[in-house]
């Protein structure tokens, strides 16, 4: 599939669609910045001050990896709604664990890999629901091995 272009007003349109949706507004204050520095490798990404309970949404336009930005943008949005649970989870780790350790690590790495695995299940449900673009994006199944490639370097365990 070709990247959809979406002008700034159709990606606000969205965002603002959005954010009502899944009810992040009233309760935070959000903001959307568009990125246009070609550097920026990410797609979507947020910063958050959850005390004072505001946000901003970054969308890179320029060159995203995603097709679909609407996707990305409900994506990151679930993010915003996942936020507590993540809060959480990141402080059982911090406490439970000696930062650094073999074993902190691994705790934050499947605690980050199931993270998004469930922020990207949601957001392709809601989008599927109420998207207007229902057109999964797959730019990062595109940058990956082939499943031969990775399948290659196995060995026989016979």
């Amino acid at each position: 599939m070709n990247k959809t272009v979406m002008n700034k007003t159709e990606i606000t349109a969205l965002f603002e669609k959005y954010i009502k949706k899944l009810r992040i507004t009233p309760s935070w204050d959000i903001r959307l910045e568009l990125v246009e520095d070609p550097t920026w490798p990410k797609t979507g990404d947020f910063k958050i001050d959850c005390n004072d309970r505001k946000a901003i949404l970054l969308l890179n336009v320029i060159n995203p990896t995603q097709e679909n930005l609407e996707e990305v943008i409900v994506h990151e949005l679930m993010h915003i709604k996942m936020y507590p649970l993540d809060q959480v989870t990141e402080s059982l780790i911090i406490n439970s664990f000696e930062e650094g350790s073999a074993a902190s690590n691994f705790a934050y790495q499947q605690f980050f890999t199931a993270l998004e695995q469930t922020v990207e299940e949601l957001a392709k449900c809601f989008l599927l629901e109420h998207g207007d673009n229902k057109e999964f994006s797959y730019g990062r199944c595109k940058k990956g091995k082939s499943f031969n490639d990775l399948y290659e370097g196995l060995r026989s365990i016979e």
